[in-house]
C-alpha cells in the first residue's frame, strides 16, 4: 500500500484547507469556507488528515470543548468531519487517523466522543467507544406555566448584516450554556458554524430577554434548537414568546433547564446522529441530551 503523509493543525496553509474544503463538499455538501474567512477557525477545531501529495484524501477533525453538567467541568474532546475520498477507500485510512487521535489526545480529556450516522454504527466501537442512548425533550404548549400578555419583538437576524453579525459574535463569544444539566462551554466555533451553515434562517433576537434564539415552527410543532444568552434566563418565559395559537407540542433540542415536571422526556429511537463515547459516560440523569448546536 501506498504511504501517505499525516498532516494536522494545518489551518494556516491554504493549499490544504482548499483541499480539505473541497473534501467535505463532496462527502458532506459542507462549504467551510466563509467560517473560515470570518476567523473562527480557531486552535478549537483541529484537523487530522491524509495527503496524497497536496490533496487531502482523508480526514477526521477534533474540536476541543469543555462539557459543564450539574456544576461540574469535563475536558471533552469531539470527533467530526470524518471523510475519506471515495477514490481511497478501503486502506484503512479512517481507523488510521482514529488511532493516532487517540494516542496522541486520549491522556489530557476526560472522554472523547462523537456522533455517527447509521451507515457506521460497526465502526467506532472498534476503537473502544460505547454506543449511548441519548433522550427528547417536549412540551405540550397547553403546559408551558409561563404566558406572557403582550408578546415582545422578535427580530429575525442576518448573517449577512455587518450589525446583526456583530451580535451574533457577541453572543457565541459570552454566552452561557444552554443548561445547567448538561452544556457546552468554550465551543465559539461550532456555534459560529451553526449561525453561519446550518441555521442562518432560524435565527432570532428577543430584546426584552436578551437571547438569541433558533427556532422553526412546523405544522403547529415549534423546534427550539437553541437558546444563546450571556446570562441565566427563564426557558419558559422565553418560549412563551415563540409559540402560536397554532402550536401545540415544544421540542427542545438541548437538555432543558425547568423546574416544569409536565416536560416529557423518552429515549430517542430514530435519529440521524447516535452518540458514542469512550470511556464510558455516566451521567448523573437517566434522561440527557447534548445540545444540537454543539454537535460536530
Amino acid at each position: 500500500m501506498r504511504e501517505y503523509r499525516l498532516i494536522s493543525d494545518y489551518k494556516h496553509i491554504e493549499t490544504y484547507k482548499e483541499s480539505f474544503n473541497d473534501l467535505a463538499k463532496q462527502i458532506f455538501q459542507l462549504d467551510f469556507r466563509e467560517w473560515d474567512n470570518k476567523g473562527f477557525w480557531n486552535d478549537n477545531y483541529v484537523c487530522y488528515s491524509y495527503l496524497d501529495g497536496d490533496q487531502v484524501i482523508a480526514n477526521a477533525s477534533a474540536s476541543k470543548m469543555i462539557v459543564t453538567s450539574n456544576g461540574k467541568d469535563y475536558k471533552a474532546l469531539q470527533i467530526g468531519t470524518v471523510m475519506t475520498h471515495p477514490a481511497y477507500r478501503n486502506q484503512g485510512l479512517a481507523a488510521k487517523l482514529m488511532n493516532h487521535i487517540l494516542e496522541i489526545c486520549e491522556k489530557e480529556y476526560d472522554f472523547i466522543y462523537l456522533y455517527a450516522n447509521d451507515t457506521v454504527l460497526d465502526f467506532y466501537p472498534k476503537f473502544g467507544f460505547e454506543r449511548v442512548p441519548e433522550s427528547s425533550f417536549r412540551l405540550l404548549a397547553t403546559d408551558l406555566k409561563k404566558h406572557v400578555e403582550q408578546k415582545s419583538v422578535l427580530r429575525k437576524l442576518d448573517v449577512d448584516n455587518e450589525a446583526d453579525f456583530d451580535i451574533m459574535k457577541e453572543f457565541a463569544a459570552k454566552r452561557i450554556p444552554v443548561s445547567t444539566r448538561l452544556g457546552i462551554k468554550d465551543s465559539e466555533h461550532l456555534l459560529m458554524f451553526y449561525f453561519l451553515l446550518v441555521f442562518r434562517d432560524a435565527i432570532y433576537y428577543l430584546e426584552e430577554a436578551d437571547v438569541i434564539v433558533l427556532f422553526e415552527r412546523e405544522d403547529g410543532q415549534l423546534h427550539v434548537f437553541d437558546v444563546v444568552s450571556k446570562k441565566p434566563v427563564d426557558i419558559e418565559m422565553v418560549i412563551s414568546h415563540l409559540i402560536t395559537a397554532e402550536t401545540t407540542i415544544i421540542h427542545f433540542h438541548f437538555m432543558p433547564d425547568s423546574e416544569n415536571e409536565k416536560i416529557q422526556s423518552a429515549w430517542m429511537t430514530t435519529t440521524d446522529d447516535v452518540l458514542f463515547v469512550r470511556p464510558s459516560l455516566k451521567m448523573e440523569t437517566e434522561h440527557f441530551r447534548f445540545p444540537l448546536t454543539s454537535h460536530a
